[in-house]
């Protein structure tokens, strides 16, 4: 049983950083692609931040592209999104993502190819 768990989410002013993690289990970082993804209030879900082949391959939305970095850590089986430069349009609930084990679907992450989802945590910057 595959379980994503978000946590890191809170409140903080416009310029400011908050540092998201998503802990692992039943499911082993690196073995297929993983992402964050947001979604505003009144708007759809949509992706950050995705990341492959074990860490080598990353893709940023524009939007965060220069403020936001994705890494993991696979012995302690972890994903982070370290987020700097905070903007009020950066409100969201945010998510965790994975692909089953051995897909690659590089590129900004789209929802449609994910398999397995985070209850998310939210982010509110202001």
């Amino acid at each position: 049983h595959v379980q994503l768990v978000e946590s890191g989410g809170g409140s903080v002013r416009s310029g400011g950083s908050l540092r998201l993690s998503c802990a692992a289990s039943g499911y082993t970082i690196g073995t297929g692609c993983m992402g964050w993804f947001r979604q505003a209030p009144g708007k759809e879900r949509e992706g950050v931040v995705g990341i492959c082949l074990g860490g080598r391959s990353t893709t940023y939305a524009d939007s965060v592209e220069g403020r936001f970095t994705v890494s993991q850590d696979s012995a302690k089986n972890m994903m982070y999104l370290q987020m700097n430069s905070l903007r009020s349009d950066d409100t969201a609930m945010y998510y965790c993502a994975a692909q089953r084990p051995g897909y690659h679907t590089t590129g900004v992450p789209v929802e449609a190819v994910f398999h397995y989802w985070g209850q998310g945590t939210q982010v509110t910057v202001s």
